[in-house]
């Protein structure tokens, strides 16, 4: 008898410790800590809304069983390693940087431990020391890549096809994000094509005018540009420049074209927070981060403004209009 009571109670305690292990998770409401430049980008702005949205098809309802604490930097990327520090004393279950390489290397200084989902934040991952392989990350950080090495590469080629003469191209650098690092694949291209290229750092949104005057002055035919949180903010701005001086100029998001830059080519920033969305739900359902292959985008899309070539005095070659996936006119 006492063997029999013994192993009855083994048994109820195999089956009654799991249930109140999950009893235990169910009642904790999962926390997302996001970082962001300011709070106008919140929820109104598609980007950060397409990631509320990707969370609620996963069945992530705010206010219901998962919570999101956001903090802002308020276009003071100085302020993203406090506001990093913050989210990790809160103890949040997974962190998305979602401002650029500011947020990213803040929250990777922040914790080697809770998981970090990346996005829109780096093109060379491996090299960069945030990931072991795209395979298998490692550590604490998976997500997407916002473009692979050879996209520059790609718009160096698109440059050339709008002006068939280019032999100097600028590359405007957001100085904020860290020190340039010229991408082998991009140096490639560029000999290939007997393009020279020029660096120009950009600090602040009052550097817009004098940099691109510089670049004139250099005999710049076109100017490249990535697509950080300043460029974004600025990028009325930036085609006003860029258009005063008649200047050609691609960037990556189509929200630059938009706003009246020559050209765009590159992902699409809204579907990659989406994504992104998938990420954070694996890593709350109990994956390892380390363990989530990190994405490289494979779809890119060609924006052109017509406007802009005109009073460019460009004319868009008809193979290139007929490849694009969007033509504002």
């Amino acid at each position: 008898m006492r063997l029999i009571g013994l192993t009855v109670i083994l048994t109820l305690s195999l089956v009654v410790a799991p249930l109140a292990a999950e009893a235990q998770r169910a009642g904790k409401v999962p926390r997302i800590g996001v970082l962001l430049p300011s709070s106008g980008t919140d929820p109104t702005d598609p980007v950060a809304e397409a990631f509320y949205r990707g969370l609620r098809d996963l069945g992530w309802v705010e206010g219901q069983n998962v919570a999101i604490e956001r903090r802002f930097a308020e276009n003071r990327f100085d302020r993203f390693p406090s506001l990093a520090a913050e989210l990790v004393r809160l103890n949040v279950d997974v962190i998305l940087p979602g401002a650029g390489p500011a947020s990213l290397n803040a929250a990777r200084d922040a914790t080697k431990t809770i998981p970090i989902v990346m996005v829109a934040s780096s093109r060379d991952p491996i090299g960069s020391g945030l990931i072991k392989s795209y395979a298998r990350p490692g550590g604490n950080i998976t997500g997407l890549v916002t473009a692979p090495e050879e996209l520059t590469g790609k718009q160096l080629e698109l440059l050339r096809e709008v002006r068939p003469g280019l032999s100097r191209v600028g590359i405007l650098w957001d100085a904020t994000t860290g020190p340039f690092r010229l991408q082998k694949e991009t140096a490639e291209v560029a000999q290939a094509l007997g393009i020279e290229l020029r660096l120009f750092e950009v600090r602040g949104p009052t550097d817009f005018d004098a940099t691109v005057v510089a670049a004139t002055k250099e005999r710049v035919g076109g100017l490249l540009f990535s697509g950080t949180p300043m460029f974004v903010r600025n990028r009325i701005r930036i085609a006003d420049v860029l258009t005063k001086h008649r200047l050609p100029a691609i960037s990556v998001w189509s929200s630059f074209t938009e706003a009246g830059v020559l050209m765009a080519y590159g992902p699409s920033l809204p579907d990659l927070f989406r994504r992104a969305a998938g990420y954070v739900d694996k890593i709350l359902r109990g994956a390892n981060a380390g363990e989530i292959p990190v994405e490289r985008p494979t779809k890119f899309g060609l924006v052109i403004n017509l406007k802009t070539a005109k009073a460019l005095g460009l004319t868009i070659p008809q193979t290139l209009l007929v490849r694009a996936d969007q033509v504002i006119e």
